[in-house]
């Protein structure tokens, strides 16, 4: 039988000698404290900033399109400059900021502004 390594920061523990969380979103915000692998939700918040960004350029695209044709058409622009603001605003929401655990990370994800939670 081949001994499997998890890669936890700077240390690789053997993974059976570790409880490993069940939730792997957050694997680059793992810390390993004794035998337990945790998330960081420093680094959690970080990445899910990332996801947020990742998930809103297409999104940011769709609304620049969108201000053209209204522009060509003087159509109003106040709509879509308010949606833009909102998807430029959406990674210093107060939600992320004030979460102290993955689950409160998780739902400070804004279906409504972003889409389905990839979470």
């Amino acid at each position: 039988m081949v001994d499997t390594y998890i890669k936890v920061g700077d240390q690789t523990p053997l993974a059976s000698s570790v409880t490993v969380p069940a939730d792997r979103n957050f694997r680059g915000a793992w810390v390993l404290d004794g035998t337990v692998i945790s998330e960081d939700i420093t680094s959690a918040k970080a990445i899910f900033k990332d996801k947020v960004r990742e998930v809103r350029k297409p999104l940011l695209e769709a609304k620049d399109v969108e201000l053209m044709k209204a522009l060509e058409t003087s159509a109003s622009t106040t709509a879509i400059a308010t949606a833009k603001n909102a998807l430029r605003d959406a990674p210093a929401a107060s939600a992320i900021d004030s979460a102290d655990t993955i689950t409160k990370l998780k739902a400070a994800w804004d279906t409504s502004l972003l889409g389905a939670s990839p979470y």
